[in-house]
């Protein structure tokens, strides 16, 4: 559905969707995804030279991810080795699907949630950046909801550091992807509050990532 695909589809005539065979409306109109392009221009991209590594590489990263888990979860880590470990593990989930999948599954979710509150700034970034990556995969959206995150969000939106506002109201954009999710996070008492104040008060990286995650959220009508 990116436009250069779509448009001749419809300039031909045809009133269908080409993925559902649906009928379209007789003048349908095309509507920019801000809120994805927001996701995307947020995401790294992957050389061709990473996307070609050998797979003993990759085995190695996933090898290595497990290592970095173990030292986020454990409670005699120090904040300095999670620090290591979250910073780590962001520049692994940004790329490896798989990854981030195992980070999901191990509990990490929970050891991230912890740093978050922890009132440390860098462990915070770093622990939102790795939450955002997480987000990415469609399938921890809802998980994500429900573990938390929302609450952290919020209050990150309230007294966080300029960079940690950005990555919250980023990550509430992604979660925002999910239809369910659009309601839960609307229905949150300040979240949307939160996002209007840091519109009218935030920086320039700050009002563009809050004005997109409102625009995310407004697609539902209660919102």
């Amino acid at each position: 559905f990116d436009r250069v695909s779509i448009q001749p589809w419809i300039d031909s005539g045809n009133r269908t969707c080409p993925i559902t065979k649906l009928p379209l409306s007789e003048n349908p109109s095309l509507i920019p995804n801000h809120a994805l392009r927001s996701l995307i221009s947020n995401f790294a991209h992957v050389s061709p030279k990473e996307t070609s590594r050998p797979r003993t590489q990759q085995e190695h990263s996933h090898s290595q991810s497990q290592a970095l888990i173990s030292t986020l979860v454990s409670r005699s880590s120090s904040n300095a080795s999670k620090l290591e470990s979250l910073s780590r593990l962001v520049r692994l989930t940004k790329r490896d699907s798989l990854i981030r999948r195992k980070v999901t599954e191990s509990g990490a979710v929970r050891a991230a949630l912890d740093c978050v509150d922890s009132g440390n700034q860098v462990l915070q970034e770093k622990s939102l950046s790795l939450l955002l990556n997480l987000s990415l995969e469609d399938d921890n959206k809802v998980g994500l909801v429900a573990d938390g995150v929302i609450r952290r969000i919020v209050a990150v939106l309230r007294v966080g550091s300029p960079d940690c506002k950005a990555i919250a109201a980023t990550l509430l954009t992604s979660l925002a992807v999910v239809e369910v999710n659009k309601a839960t996070i609307g229905s949150y008492p300040d979240a949307i509050s939160a996002l209007v104040y840091l519109l009218r008060v935030g920086n320039d990286r700050e009002r563009k990532e809050s004005a997109t995650a409102l625009y995310a959220l407004c697609s539902f009508p209660d919102n």
